[in-house]
């Protein structure tokens, strides 16, 4: 819906917004559910059951759940093209980022190469850094302190944390005596590991540690090379641990990194299962992971174990398939990025964030410290990387189906490009004549998604006139881990393509937690389902929950009492305002359009409401310019309030009541009529269906001229001059006034339908107060209303304050008073069965009423107006006859029998 709301109001502001659909089709989230589906568990499995039929299900389960999204998108009015939508599997959409990879690669920027890469053994592929970012979760793991005796000197042992061991050469390493025997460790760290009583007996100065050999815990294999001997790196710190760490070259970036300097074998005893290989013996075939115990163990029966923790930590998991990720030397290939950093940094220089901390915080602090984009996956269903080798190692990358089918000698427009279609395309080599086969991995899924600016038009092979005149994206809206994954894409793809970013505005969106600000997730049993709280509260509801509980970018609770707030609060409020205005236009049959009373010639409450009406399109407009809908959206229904709880209140007799002239029920009739067109102008954006059904009945029923849908309206503009800045201060004043006499009444414990003789005001806006003091009398039902230099002293006062303003109000009450107090509650009573007897706002009674004679003394000065406030043509003391309704009622500790019938 974040994604609808500023299109549409863009729309409604007179620009051309192109509302293409498109749908992210390849990669691991499809593959799992189709192994899943199948029962496989493994890239061998997947390969025996065939590539073809494989992807061959990926893609029909793809086209599977494409009407499910269109029918949710439909539901929640996403106003988008789904006739017109691409799909990232298409031939066209893969050979457009083909071309891509080829510009890339031309810039020698696409290169392959031995790394230790963060690799999932569950999908049997690595993954980009900004994939990993998508998936830590804290975890707690084995921490072991080993003993690695040295080879010369085999009562000395090195105390090696955790798992041929590196030392820092700017620290001081010691050989303590403990416990009967000589460990070796940083000095600083001696206290802490061994305790205040351990007694150093060694220095080590000068790197006399460094090129030691060692006796290893384990020997499943034996390397060509000199192998188990203590090296140095600056990075081994003295935080934690004991100063010397284990190093596994296949195992880590940095370990690889000092490996080479010091040309340490690299020697894989894990496959890319994640599982010991079979040399080693006691643990072959089991999961890294799960062996931890038993070789914790292991080292323990040898007395090599010194001390064993637990440790709490950050970790990676795959984002797909929360399998523990390992980090694996492999062959992959990368896109050089980090060759572009600088430029990357000032392409993000030209895009407005929202929240802008976002621009040099998460998502600045994410370029500046990029690394490489490992690209490739040792997957099945994604873009093909296109790249060709022959056995002598000469590459060629292709740019476009054409140049590949002129290589290849055949036609291939036919051709699926997706393996195993595209592995069977071989050609000579120009340079050895050798045959050419395209290398196996296909493409981070990631790359798909950043190339839509450009693949889904097939540029540049066609449509280049459309892709340049919507390149770049003026906005784009996504969850604000998206920082690591689609926004991150799309600039780092248009960055090495065209130096620039391909998108202008951000809108990054907070995540979704429970009632108890609980991540959701189907296996704690917090989830929503969507249909439920849409079939239950209606898409407006849910949509304006969401513009308006909070910024976007802010976390949100979401529970359907939350949303139902939204619907029973300011949706049924708005609804009821626009019932009203249809029940008394039909029943008045006046034409809003016929009235020509200028706004300055109208009923303060007419120029008040519109004063706030063009206040509120000002503040929306200058809202949702800044792409901020919640303030936008906060202030119209702040207005809607107003308009219900105030202007309608306060005016509902003008739209019918006989006593009205017919120049002012009919300003009230205009004003309300175009309050509510632009309401539904004002909420088009935000609550597509409810605003289309009052500009439907409301307006284009009166104005045949006007457009089909709110949805094809322009966006109202403020008139300056209706808003009177000094009206809406006073009534504003006369409001608070209002305010603080109810919460008198209320310390009093009187009813407001109990009328008092004066309301005194004092303090700061008393005088602007007083502009309106027959409202404030009305309002508080009190006789007079006066502006006090000071709150009054005495028992029969009572006041409220707010430190600023004090409203007091006389509490005594005279017998005229309590029995006008009596009538008003009659008034309510018999209004109350009216409603209940299902008369029509405008039928007229015969009234009786049957009272004891003491009350009846007290309200019979106040018939006259009980009936014609509960529109009565004739009543009596006593009971109608035939009623319509009867009803026993309690007024001031007295039974009153009401009964009345249709005139």
């Amino acid at each position: 819906v974040f994604k609808d709301i500023y299109p549409r109001y863009k729309t409604m502001r007179g620009y051309s917004v192109p509302r293409k659909a498109g749908w992210d089709c390849h990669g691991l989230p499809v593959e799992l559910e189709i192994e899943k589906e199948l029962g496989l568990s493994s890239k061998r499995e997947i390969e025996a059951y065939g590539i073809e039929r494989f992807n061959e299900r990926c893609r029909d389960s793809v086209l599977r759940y494409v009407s499910d999204w269109e029918r949710l998108t439909e539901r929640i009015a996403f106003w988008i093209d789904l006739s017109d939508s691409y799909k990232t599997m298409t031939n066209d959409y893969i050979e457009s980022v083909w071309w891509s990879l080829k510009k890339v690669f031309d810039q020698d920027l696409l290169y392959e190469d031995f790394k230790v890469v963060p690799y999932c053994p569950r999908c049997g592929t690595p993954l980009s850094d900004h994939e990993v970012a998508l998936g830590y979760a804290t975890v707690t793991d084995p921490s072991v302190y080993v003993r690695f005796p040295l080879a010369d000197d085999p009562n000395t042992k090195l105390l090696v944390w955790t798992t041929t061991p590196w030392i820092n050469p700017e620290v001081r390493y010691v050989a303590v005596e403990h416990g009967g025997e000589r460990l070796v460790l940083a000095e600083p760290l001696v206290h802490r590991v061994l305790g205040p009583d351990a007694k150093v007996v060694e220095w080590f100065d000068d790197g006399s540690l460094e090129g030691r050999s060692y006796e290893p815990p384990f020997r499943f294999a034996e390397p060509a090379k000199r192998a188990w001997y203590v090296v140095s790196a600056e990075f081994v710190t003295t935080e934690d641990g004991t100063g010397i760490v284990h190093m596994a070259p296949a195992y880590g970036a940095e370990d690889l990194a000092v490996g080479r300097e010091f040309d340490l074998p690299v020697v894989h005893m894990v496959d890319e299962e994640g599982k010991f290989i079979e040399a080693v013996t006691p643990w072959a075939r089991r999961f890294v992971k799960e062996a931890d115990p038993d070789i914790i163990a292991d080292l323990d029966r040898r007395g090599l174990l010194f001390r064993t923790e637990t440790i709490e930590h950050s970790y990676p998991l795959c984002w797909r398939c929360s399998t523990p990720l390992l980090y694996y030397a492999l062959t992959s290939w990368y896109i050089r990025t980090t060759a572009r950093k600088q430029q990357l940094l000032d392409a993000n220089e030209h895009v407005d964030w929202y929240p802008d901390h976002v621009k040099h915080g998460r998502f600045g602090d994410w370029l500046a410290n990029n690394i490489d984009w490992s690209l490739s996956r040792n997957r099945y269903w994604g873009t093909p990387l296109p790249i060709w080798r022959c056995p002598q190692g000469h590459l060629v990358c292709i740019a476009e189906v054409a140049d590949l089918a002129e290589r290849a000698g055949r036609d291939l427009s036919g051709l699926d490009l997706h393996r195993p279609f595209i592995d069977e395309v071989a050609f000579g080599c120009a340079e050895c004549g050798g045959e050419m086969r395209r290398v196996r991995e296909v493409i981070d899924a990631w790359y798909d998604s950043g190339s839509m600016p450009f693949a889904q038009w097939h540029y540049p092979f066609e449509r280049e006139d459309v892709f340049s005149r919507r390149f770049p994206a003026d906005y784009i809206c996504e969850a604000i881990d998206q920082t690591r994954g689609w926004f991150y894409s799309l600039i780092a793809i248009a960055t090495l393509l065209w130096g620039r970013s391909s998108y202008e505005k951000v809108v990054c969106l907070g995540l979704l937690v429970d009632k108890d600000g609980r991540k959701m997730s189907k296996s704690r049993g917090n989830s929503l389902e969507p249909w439920e709280l849409l079939d239950r509260f209606g898409a407006d509801a849910l949509r304006f929950f969401f513009f308006t509980s909070g910024n976007p970018w802010a976390s949100r609770r979401v529970y359907p009492e939350a949303i139902e707030e939204v619907q029973r609060g300011f949706l049924r409020m708005l609804w009821n305002v626009y019932s009203f205005y249809v029940l008394y236009g039909n029943t008045e049959g006046i034409d809003p359009t016929t009235v020509f009373i200028a706004p300055a010639d109208r009923h303060e409450l007419d120029r008040w409401l519109l004063a706030e009406l063009h206040d509120t399109i000002r503040t929306a407009t200058i809202a949702m310019d800044s792409y901020d809908c919640t303030g936008a959206g906060r202030r119209v229904a702040a207005f809607v309030g107003d308009l219900s709880n105030w202007y309608v209140r306060r005016s509902r007799r003008r739209f019918y009541a006989p006593e009205t002239s017919d120049t002012d029920k009919a300003a009230a009739h205009a004003t309300l009529h175009e309050t509510l067109r632009v309401l539904a102008l004002l909420l088009a954006p935000f609550t597509p269906f409810v605003a289309d059904e009052i500009w439907d009945n409301a307006v284009r029923s009166v104005r045949p001229d006007a457009p089909d849908s709110v949805h094809l309206a322009d966006w109202p503009s403020t008139d300056e001059a209706l808003i009177d800045e000094a009206l809406r201060g006073s009534m504003a004043a006369a409001r608070h006034a209002v305010g603080l006499g109810l919460q008198a009444r209320e310390k009093a414990g009187i009813k407001v339908r109990q009328p008092l003789a004066k309301a005194e005001v004092s303090g700061a806006g008393a005088d602007l107060a007083f502009r309106h003091a027959a409202i404030i009398a009305e309002e508080l039902n009190v006789k007079a209303v006066e502006v006090a230099p000071e709150p009054p002293s005495g028992d029969a006062y009572i006041d409220a304050t707010d430190g600023t303003m004090t409203v007091s109000l006389d509490t005594e009450l005279t017998p005229e008073l309590r029995g006008e107090g009596m009538a008003r509650e009659l008034v309510r009573a018999i209004q109350n069965l009216r409603k209940k007897s299902r008369l029509a706002v405008s039928d007229r009674i015969h009234l009786g009423m049957e009272a004891p004679d003491a009350l009846w003394v007290e309200i019979e000065p106040f018939l006259d107006r009980i009936a014609s406030e509960t529109l009565a043509v004739s009543s009596i003391r006593g009971a109608v006859e035939a009623p319509d309704g009867k009803a026993d009622v309690t007024i001031d500790g007295a039974r009153v029998t009401i009964s009345l019938r249709r005139a």
